[in-house]
């Protein structure tokens, strides 16, 4: 098990990779809390183009991408926490603007804000675990963090679920407030800073260009960043269309929510034996294992429900959700490994560029829905052989490689 950095201290490891995690979670609910009221959100705004409603998710990511850059600029020049706390409280303040929006349009702004806000806890809490750890120790803590940041999608629908019990979907966002609020107490009064004075850097456009050069002069950044786009993109598109997916193709009705808990269940599981198998394979063999069987399961996916069941359609998507937990922290930490010096930039870079791709990819999976499982299969498969490609193309061929180095 990987030592407690003294970067955290007097935060010890299992304090340290739990305030990590709540601060993932905090970008994961903010999506997949919001499936079950995707009905109401489209009855109430538009009844005659559900797929429409969709966009209160893709709003989200693009905020959430686009500002990630100026949240790594500032969190290299003022330090992690000052910035961390500032988004938190823009996060919260959206959440309670949602809740009252009169309009779609004022949804989606409000929604694009909270994205903005969301973007700190992201940069903040990957720049975080770089200050303190590198290589193989990296990637465990990022995977011990993801079991919860993936966890979240088989709690939050249930949460929504039950909130919409007992209120309208406005009380989603009210909750939304209170938890960023509940994080902020936490982050102000638990977790130190971790960026050493020596390490800030001043906002100058000579010293961002450096560190911009660095993130895109890096072969390994570049590309794994590219993958961790496509496979992003993959993921939302499975969110975005999920409750039409399982709710009307499937023809599971109330079970939605408990079906999809359980496929992401399979996420949360790949996270923790990632963390465990790391150390022992290395990233590069795990994640590039993990894709290629991916591909494998998207393809079965397009023979659909008529042809292999409900179950075992079920099945088949667990497995695809089972690949995608030993390819995200992987893929994050691969990206962020030659970026020690510049690790605030280079996160928020990282995180830009996956979150606005996976906006996009996202939103074309699920705006291509047409009453059957085809789209999303498709977008699973064409996501993970354009990732094979990018890998290859990184790794010149040498796929699957493995060492007793950081990776």
């Amino acid at each position: 098990m990987t030592r407690a950095s003294p970067h955290h201290a007097p935060l010890g490891f299992a304090g340290f990779v739990a305030i990590i995690a709540a601060l993932m979670g905090l970008n994961a609910v903010a999506i997949d809390i919001m499936l079950p009221g995707l009905p109401e959100i489209a009855a109430a705004f538009t009844p005659d183009d559900v797929n429409r409603a969709q966009l209160v998710f893709s709003a989200y990511l693009a905020g959430f991408g686009l500002a990630q850059l100026a949240m790594g600029v500032l969190a290299d020049r003022y330090g992690r926490k000052p910035v961390l706390i500032g988004g938190i409280a823009v996060y919260a303040a959206a959440g309670f603007a949602c809740a009252f929006a009169p309009s779609l349009e004022v949804l989606l702004i409000a929604r694009f804000v909270q994205g903005l806000g969301s973007a700190a806890p992201r940069v903040v809490a990957t720049a975080s675990v770089r200050d303190c750890y590198e290589g193989r120790d990296m990637a465990q803590v990022m995977s011990l963090s993801m079991v919860v940041f993936m966890a979240v999608p088989v709690i939050a629908p249930t949460l929504g679920q039950l909130i919409l019990f007992v209120a309208p979907w406005p009380a989603v966002f009210v909750f939304l407030g209170l938890y960023a609020l509940f994080m902020l107490w936490i982050c102000a009064t638990r977790l130190p800073e971790t960026l050493r004075p020596e390490h800030r850097r001043p906002i100058r456009w000579a010293s961002f260009a450096a560190a911009l050069r660095s993130v895109f002069g890096a072969r390994q950044t570049v590309g794994y960043m590219l993958a961790a786009g496509m496979f992003f993109g993959s993921l939302f598109g499975f969110i975005n269309s999920a409750q039409q997916v399982l709710e009307e193709v499937l023809e599971l009705g109330p079970w939605f929510v408990a079906v999809f808990a359980l496929i992401a269940v399979a996420i949360a599981v790949s996270s923790l034996v990632n963390a465990q198998l790391v150390q022992r394979f290395g990233m590069r063999l795990l994640s590039h294992g993990a894709v290629c069987l991916c591909a494998l399961f998207s393809a079965i996916l397009l023979i659909g429900p008529e042809g292999l069941g409900v179950v075992g359609f079920l099945a088949v998507l667990s497995g695809v959700m089972l690949m995608i937990g030993l390819i995200f922290a992987n893929f994050n930490a691969l990206a962020m490994e030659p970026q020690g010096a510049v690790a605030g930039i280079a996160a928020s870079v990282i995180g830009s560029v996956t979150a606005l791709m996976g906006a996009g990819i996202g939103f074309t999976i699920g705006a291509a829905f047409d009453g059957t499982a085809r789209p999303l299969a498709l977008g699973f498969l064409v996501s993970a052989v354009v990732t094979i490609a990018i890998l290859a193309v990184t790794e010149r061929g040498r796929l699957f490689r493995s060492s007793p180095a950081a990776a």
